[in-house]
């Protein structure tokens, strides 16, 4: 896997409608005379005065039957509400897998968490690090970039379900270069990601690599970091020391590359990287 070129020390020396007629009300107590000069009609009667005394009676009915609830609320006893917050969270019991069981849908809150925006994953960039790339999302043809054989890894990534990628790049000093790079398969077990992590690690103990086995990284089954043995040499600039962690967890990749253009690579600083780049997947 190939990134950017780090920069090694060199030796010393973006008509409107009418309103619809509505029927004159009749003034109580007044006589309606017909058009045409018959007799008059009836009177139009007002609402007597027992009618009012009913409803009357009936509205203070309501209000007293009102007041006298509210008293007799007021003398009682106040019942006790349920207790809010709980002393203990209940979490259901551990259930046997059976044969509807999937990776899945054991690590359920595992894979929704990765179901976001990818780049909130990476681990923030150290204080006083200088930024070298935003974190940002790959897709398959640019991610294929990084590596060597770039047309063989884009067809391999291809038939495998790449999702999608996020990486991000930093530089401490001048002297320490660090490139994150999580890569997402869609998939509904692990095996996409399990084998693309395997052979990302399965090259590292060639001569041309890290030449060696790597380091496991507490907390993690399948975690390695790896130091190289020899340092990238080349005419007119000092050695340039190389890292490397490599892991899988759930659907995705974890890929650090680390190197040092002033000196030996601090593997206690490259497996702390990894454990906590590990930690927020």
């Amino acid at each position: 896997m190939q990134g950017d070129k780090v920069p090694q020390e060199p030796a010393p020396d973006t008509p409107s409608a009418q309103a619809p007629a509505v029927e004159p009300r009749p003034v109580a107590g007044a006589v309606a005379v017909p058009a045409d000069g018959g007799e008059p009609a009836a009177p139009v009667r007002r609402r007597g005065r027992t009618a009012l005394l009913i409803a009357a009676a009936a509205v203070l009915g309501v209000v007293a039957g009102v007041a006298t609830g509210y008293t007799v609320q007021y003398h009682r006893e106040p019942t006790s509400l349920p207790v809010l917050s709980q002393p203990e969270i209940r979490t259901p019991k551990p259930v046997r897998a059976g044969s509807d069981t999937t990776a899945r849908s054991v690590s359920v809150n595992r894979w929704a968490k990765t179901d976001g925006d990818l780049r909130q994953l990476l681990v923030p960039r150290p204080k006083g690090a200088k930024k070298e790339q935003e974190a940002e999302l790959e897709d398959l043809f640019s991610f294929a970039t990084w590596f060597e054989d770039e047309g063989h890894m884009f067809q391999d990534l291809a038939e495998h379900d790449f999702r999608r990628a996020a990486t991000v790049s930093w530089s401490k000093d001048g002297k320490v270069y660090v490139d994150i790079s999580l890569v997402q398969f869609r998939e509904t077990t692990e095996v996409n990601a399990e084998r693309f992590g395997e052979g990302q690690q399965a090259y590292m103990s060639e001569d041309d690599w890290a030449g060696n086995e790597g380091e496991p990284v507490p907390g993690s089954s399948n975690a390695r970091t790896y130091v190289f043995d020899e340092p990238l040499r080349e005419a007119g600039y000092e050695p340039l020391y190389q890292g490397r962690a490599v892991a899988w967890r759930g659907d995705v990749v974890m890929i650090i590359e680390y190197a040092n253009n002033s000196g030996p690579v601090d593997e206690k600083d490259l497996k702390s990287l990894a454990k906590r780049q590990l930690e927020r997947l």
